[in-house]
């Protein structure tokens, strides 16, 4: 990846030098600083619980903005076909309310002929206008629309209800409870819960409501990233230094797993330290030991 390797002429006494200036320096001699187009990861989390009978994989997808992934978008189909989910969830965004569609389709087109697809809505394709023409593009394409819905599927071998909720519109604060009661309602006390859902923000809502895991993105990682040092700098709905950036959230009563997303050339700031991923769960119907993938 290109990275911006000039240096002041002048640097201070190694005494005089801050610590986090210390941290960038060592991070720009090392080239981790991103500019540009940076190149997309793969990102894995193991989660496993007693109420799964067996093991399954999920490939979560957000924020991908329309974004270009190669032609034909093999960058990220590519990816995706090399984990071969079980199931592919869309956590919102992927489409875009500036850059045309064409990429969002062409990615959406190939994961719904190889994989089961389920999608939720965003903030940017509710405020682009055309949230009921995405929709029925989707559905046509086999897609199923999550929204308000919990559905019993199998992943792999592992039996689990698969929940979802369009962003909100207004009043999210109060959308988001009357959706978390009207699903709550719908779900078997022993089901093992998962959650789509855009905002991250609301992590201890879902823990809340008895979901055993919630996948969101929206955060894009908070932009800017010092790893071991800060997570994120800002996303929306969290303002400076965002708890739920990106990563693995780990609670008494579940796990929240929040996607760095694929947001590349439509993002006003700039990705520094902060690669586009493909998120990658694996589910495990015994104990063992969690990978995180910060």
């Amino acid at each position: 990846m290109g990275c911006d390797d000039r240096m002041p002429q002048e640097v201070p006494a190694a005494d005089a030098v801050h610590p986090l200036r210390k941290k960038l320096d060592g991070l720009l001699r090392a080239g981790k600083l991103w500019r540009g187009r940076p190149g997309l990861k793969t990102v894995s989390y193991t989660v496993d619980s007693r109420k799964l009978a067996g093991t399954g994989k999920l490939a979560l997808v957000t924020d991908l903005h329309s974004c270009a992934y190669g032609q034909d978008m093999h960058e990220l189909t590519d990816a995706l076909d090399a984990e071969n989910p079980d199931a592919v969830l869309l956590g919102g965004d992927i489409f875009d309310d500036v850059l045309p569609p064409e990429n969002a389709l062409c990615f959406l087109k190939y994961a719904a002929e190889h994989y089961p697809c389920y999608y939720v809505s965003g903030n940017h394709e509710r405020r682009g206008g055309n949230l009921d023409i995405c929709k029925k593009q989707m559905q046509d394409m086999g897609i199923c629309m999550l929204d308000g819905k919990a559905l019993p599927i199998a992943v792999g071998q592992a039996v689990l209800t698969l929940c979802g909720v369009d962003d909100p519109h207004k009043n999210a604060h109060r959308q988001m409870h009357e959706k978390m009661k009207m699903l709550a309602r719908q779900v078997p006390a022993d089901a093992y819960k998962v959650l789509l859902s855009h905002r991250p923000e609301k992590a201890l809502l879902y823990m809340e409501y008895g979901f055993d895991l919630a996948l969101c993105g929206h955060a894009h990682g908070g932009q800017w990233r010092i790893p071991g040092l800060i997570n994120g700098l800002y996303a929306p709905e969290q303002g400076m230094f965002p708890k739920y950036a990106g990563g693995r959230y780990d609670f008494p009563a579940g796990s929240v797993i929040v996607s760095r997303g694929l947001a590349r050339e439509t993002t006003w700031i700039p990705r520094i330290c902060n690669r586009p991923e493909l998120v990658v769960i694996h589910l495990k119907g015994e104990a063992g030991d969690a990978d995180f993938g910060m």
